[in-house]
């Protein structure tokens, strides 16, 4: 049977890639969740699947039935919107985990961002920051832009700064993306699509603009989903000694692959004790040895070299700020903290 790859999940429909890269509308067929794993989607975008093309008839349709989920190497998963003791697996078996951010017209907190990095940590999903729309920053933003990038930066956090609408930092970003796959997340509005079609503008994902009365995004993507990017073929152009141009390929030997998710607004933490939480800050976990006592929470504790660290400004507040949300059950209750 042949092997697949889930590029879209839509309710009970799923768009799966065959190895040969032909794709096929498909139902699941049988029990297909993993035991003792409780979430509201059975499959996710990137799941590998065994599948049989064109095996049923559905109404005046002839779908495949996905038959068999293979073990994901990696997920990362959501509090689910309607039922808050399921989570939602948002997408599975990824190289990196890219958070896209905006500091303006929408805003994204310092909470919003240390969520999903904590949870790509927790679930060993390299992450990678980009601000992006820097071509829409005045001079206060650009400020508030070197304070985050030090922020992320002092923690061990690889960022970039793009502008997807004028193409600004994107041979990185494509060069990061190439022979990969990688998620994007992020709030509406930060500029997921269109960044998505810079790299690739035969895609052509739909966009809308800001809304001009809460400076927050507009939903245009409803569900997460996988795209092939035509970005393994790079083209360098050289002089020879005679003056004659010279092209040179080079080509990935693997598909490059991206995952647009929706907007969210909050990123809900799940199945993660105090003592988890705080060993996915990377800057706090360095420290831990150098605290009295090897059980250290990092909250009131005599002795705490984290504690120490802040107070001195040697470790962002902002950082231990969304620590102690997420210890203490704070979640972000509106969209742009």
């Amino acid at each position: 049977m042949p092997t697949g790859l889930i590029m879209r999940s839509t309710g009970s429909r799923y768009i799966v890639r065959g190895e040969d890269g032909v794709l096929h509308t498909c139902i699941a067929k049988g029990k297909l969740r993993i035991k003792g794993f409780s979430t509201t989607n059975p499959l996710a975008v990137g799941d590998i699947v065994e599948f049989n093309p064109a095996a049923e008839k559905v109404g005046n349709e002839i779908v495949g039935t996905v038959t068999e989920l293979h073990d994901r190497r990696n997920y990362l998963v959501r509090k689910s919107v309607n039922l808050s003791h399921h989570k939602h697996v948002i997408a599975s078996n990824m190289d990196q985990c890219l958070v896209l951010v905006t500091l303006a017209r929408p805003r994204t907190s310092y909470g919003f961002i240390d969520r999903v990095l904590v949870t790509a940590e927790a679930y060993r999903i390299p992450p990678i920051i980009i601000f992006n729309k820097v071509d829409d920053y005045d001079d206060d933003d650009l400020g508030l832009l070197a304070e985050y990038e030090d922020v992320y930066q002092s923690a061990g956090y690889r960022t970039l700064i793009t502008s997807a609408l004028k193409n600004v930092g994107m041979d990185e970003v494509k060069e990061l993306l190439r022979g990969k796959v990688s998620l994007l997340v992020g709030h509406s509005g930060v500029g997921k699509s269109t960044l998505v079609n810079a790299i690739d503008p035969v895609l052509d994902l739909h966009t809308l603009e800001i809304s001009s009365s809460t400076e927050k995004g507009q939903h245009t993507t409803t569900a997460a989903e996988m795209f092939e990017l035509v970005v393994s073929l790079e083209s360098v152009s050289r002089e020879s000694a005679s003056g004659q141009s010279l092209i040179t390929i080079h080509q990935s030997p693997k598909p490059t692959f991206i995952i647009d998710t929706p907007g969210v607004k909050g990123f809900g933490l799940v199945d993660m004790t105090q003592a988890e939480i705080v060993d996915q800050f990377p800057e706090f976990l360095a420290l831990k040895s150098s605290c009295r006592f090897g059980d250290c929470k990092h909250m009131k504790e005599p002795g705490c070299a984290v504690l120490e660290a802040v107070e001195k400004g040697d470790l962002a507040t902002s950082r231990y700020n969304s620590y102690i949300d997420m210890v203490e059950g704070v979640d972000e209750k509106s969209s742009y903290r």
